[in-house]
């Protein structure tokens, strides 16, 4: 049940959950003579009109000036003396060794709080077992998550190096924790004493339960020979679906073909792959692709299309050992299939909902497609290379009129060079600010940062101001691209909100380590930045701590580095999940920001996406960088429009995903007698003569490139789950008013309703409560078959 905090890349989410602990404090030594000076005042600051002016300006400027990043960065180069603050102002990671006393530092912490839970036996006692485990869960991901974190960002070896060893000594004691049924037993006899759960709290009472479905899980309940089994079987489950990522590849890589075969192609990409009159095109990858798009022969892309969709034997028995295995697994911990395992704490919780949803969203997709193939039928009625029943569309032939249709589109709107001309980095992080300051009083102010603090000069660090609570978040932006950094957009939370003790600081006063901290709250947080949270008696608050990653190219000259559409809204989804983190300040960091159900995490992103394209939120920041001119918002509806016209196709291509997952984690191994070897194969070749427009051609196994299926099992719906109910929240509260996408009373239902409650509240309540609808409020199946009744639009 011991996971990690929550990783988001675009745009998809790993649901990844901290189960957690507090600590006896009672057992807490008193601080020492020479202690730290507890926070004696915990008012918020409030930061108020006449620095926001400058914020702003200076905002896009550390971005888009060079020269003014070197100035504002170089300010506090001599501070401490040139010596390291840490990374992330973390005083242990003042140098690589320092990854040991964290991890050894934390560990002992943990240990203490297993301890004390252990041995609890009054009322009283039981009453903070929640809190004990919460915080025993945040230790864990304090650091796991950012060891984890720096190994696979910071350029130093020897840092990489030590980070990789904190993060394997607490991942071993997380195993540990994981053959301790005790916690388990000690959680459910507090939650079967009236006098202990009437008193938790609601946020109590969400991760008590979030708690003890995770320890049934995870099969800590079985007799020992039971539990080893599981271990085994997971630990195969692992082994063998990284295995099926690692080795997807298809039945024949290569074809040979006749140069003139590919006619239409990019003749420099034709000439790359030709030796002697013959190509040598590979199936898989850019060439395949391009190929499908581009190449005339209908008898060409047919063939190509085939090796494209058929994989390689080898792989589809392991996925199928994979899906075995995972059922073997649900069955041993009690589910009827791995799918009713893995949906159980998701806003869908069953299988049978899932696929009433995606049932519904196909048939309200349906009329779209159907016009979306009319076009391309008459385009290939119009062509003069079809030849082979001109009539009928194939597979092979969607991506090529798709591609022809999409072009013909494209050149009627303007050129996105010009338009990327509009979006400077440095404006867009601006509007980003202003349009969060219009709607949830929040503005992004750039902070220097001190030696040592950050693992690249490239990285500016945000603080997250809100006008009434003061300091709240704190963003490290890593946007810029560099060799050896992965292009994956990402969303990290390092550090999460949780509301911190008196015992904890005192604990924190009494360690030797405490001589390295300007006072107790500081070294109760490890250096990280705290506050006091006004929502709570201004207890002090751990700030949510984030970074975003992105790959954007940073320029040789003095012009900004400038986005295209595309990094526009991948730069505002990553910020939707930072919101998130921002705004769910809970008290208990297993339900902080985005730590909550799967399908639930991308609502607060996907959303974003369409503030990205408003005609109005345009108007706060999209302005030329040479000449300051404003956009002019028709053009970016052109480039959405032409976007978009196909997008019944790519919602169908999801369905059929959806769907495909579902079948195999349900109902998997499948009993009608007519299912052969390689039974996948036929399951997928159901689906999409089921849900797809045009059934896939006897002979490909596609499903063999199926790599989420791993990562994702049971769960690929929720993407198209969250886009659904993004777009009615879209049109329900932020289009609905006079006032449109920056109506302050929208953002502030959003953020009362969707983004404080972090996971601590049921999906289904924040979105009922966004939208008013009762039957939403309330879940379940029907709930699901209205949401894909709502379709997927934006």
């Amino acid at each position: 049940m011991w996971e990690t905090c929550p990783l988001l890349v675009e745009y998809y989410n790993d649901d990844h959950k901290s189960d957690a602990v507090t600590m006896d404090v009672r057992k807490v030594p008193p601080p020492a003579a020479a202690a730290l000076k507890p926070a004696e005042d915990y008012n918020p600051t409030i930061r108020s009109a006449p620095s926001t002016s400058h914020d702003d300006r200076s905002l896009r400027q550390i971005f888009d000036s060079p020269a003014f990043w070197k100035d504002f960065s170089a300010r506090t180069r001599h501070q401490q003396d040139g010596r390291s603050a840490g990374l992330f102002q973390n005083r242990y990671l003042t140098k690589p060794s320092g990854f040991q006393d964290f991890a050894s530092v934390t560990l002992r912490k943990c240990q203490r709080i297993v301890d004390a839970v252990l041995r609890y036996s009054t009322a009283e006692e039981y009453k903070r077992i929640v809190r004990d485990l919460d915080r025993l869960s945040d230790l864990l991901c304090r650091v796991i998550d950012l060891s984890d974190f720096v190994r696979s960002v910071h350029p130093d070896r020897e840092v990489q190096d030590a980070a990789t060893q904190a993060y394997s000594m607490m991942f071993e004691y997380m195993n540990v924790l994981n053959t301790t049924p005790g916690l388990e037993i000690q959680l459910k006899k507090a939650a079967s004493m009236p006098e202990v759960s009437r008193g938790w709290s609601e946020e109590e009472s969400t991760v008590a339960n979030i708690l003890m479905k995770d320890f049934a899980k995870s099969a800590i309940h079985l007799l020992e020979a039971e539990r080893q089994a599981f271990v085994d079987l997971s630990n195969e489950v692992a082994q063998v679906g990284t295995e099926f990522v690692d080795n997807m590849a298809p039945e024949t890589p290569y074809l040979r073909l006749q140069g003139h075969k590919l006619k239409g192609m990019d003749p420099m990409v034709v000439r790359r792959l030709t030796k002697w009159g013959t190509s040598n095109v590979p199936t898989t990858g850019m060439p395949a692709a391009l190929a499908l798009r581009t190449v005339d022969d209908a008898d060409t892309r047919k063939e190509i299309y085939m090796s494209n969709r058929t994989s390689a034997q080898d792989n589809l028995h392991r996925l199928e050992q994979m899906l075995n295995r995972r059922a073997e697994l649900a069955k041993l911990s009690g589910y009827e299939s791995f799918a009713h395992m893995a949906l159980e704490d998701k806003m869908a919780k069953t299988p049978e909902a899932v696929l009433s949803f995606l049932n519904a969203l196909s048939q309200d997709n349906k009329p779209r497609v159907a016009d979306e193939m009319r076009d391309l039928l008459d385009l290939k009625l119009a062509d003069a290379h079809s030849s082979a029943l001109p009539q009928t569309l194939e597979p092979w032939d969607r991506d090529y009129y798709t591609s022809r249709l999409v072009s013909t589109l494209r050149s009627r709107a303007r050129t996105q060079d010009t338009l990327s001309a509009y979006f400077s980095l440095g404006t867009v992080m601006q509007g980003l600010s202003r349009l969060f300051h219009r709607l949830y009083n929040l503005r992004l102010v750039p902070h220097q940062t001190l030696p040592g603090e950050t693992w690249n000069p490239d990285v500016r660090r945000l603080d997250v101001i809100d006008d009434t609570e003061g300091h709240i978040a704190v963003i490290y932006c890593d946007l810029f691209g560099r060799e050896g950094k992965s292009p994956n957009p990402a969303h990290f939370t390092l550090r999460c909100s949780r509301r911190i003790t008196e015992e904890e600081m005192a604990e924190a006063a009494s360690l030797p380590s405490s001589s390295a901290f300007p006072d107790a709250l500081s070294a109760a947080n490890d250096g990280l930045a705290t506050a006091p949270n006004r929502n709570d008696n201004n207890a002090p608050y751990q700030l949510p701590t984030i970074a975003l990653i992105c790959d954007f190219p940073s320029s040789p000259s003095s012009r900004p580095t400038l986005l295209s559409h595309r990094d526009l809204t991948t730069l505002f989804h990553e910020m939707g999940h930072a919101l998130h983190s921002i705004c769910g300040r809970t008290a208990l960091q297993n339900v902080s920001g985005t730590r909550c159900a799967t399908d639930f995490a991308e609502l607060p992103s996907v959303l974003m996406e369409s503030f990205a394209s408003d005609p109005e939120v345009l108007g706060l920041y999209a302005r030329h960088w040479e000449t300051d001119a404003p956009l002019d918002p028709a053009r970016v509806r052109e480039r959405v429009e032409a976007e978009r016209r196909c997008a019944g196709a790519e919602v169908e291509g999801q369905v059929c995903m959806g769907v495909l997952d579902q079948r195999l984690h349900s109902s998997w191994p499948p009993n009608s007698s007519s299912y052969s070897a390689l039974a996948s194969t036929q399951v997928y070749q159901d689906v999409w003569r089921q849900y797809s427009t045009l059934p896939e051609p006897h002979g490909t196994s596609w499903q063999g490139f199926f790599g989420h299926l791993y990562g994702y099992g049971a769960t690929y719906y929720s993407y198209l789950f969250d886009r659904a109910i993004a777009g009615k929240v879209w049109s329900d509260v932020f289009q609905r008013s006079g006032r449109g996408a920056l109506d302050p009373a929208a953002g502030a239902k959003f953020r009362d309703e969707v983004l404080r409650w972090g996971g601590g509240r049921d999906g289904w309540r924040c979105v009922g409560g966004a939208l008013g609808d009762g039957v939403v409020k309330e879940g379940g199946k029907e709930a699901m078959e209205r949401v894909g009744g709502w379709g997927v639009h934006q």
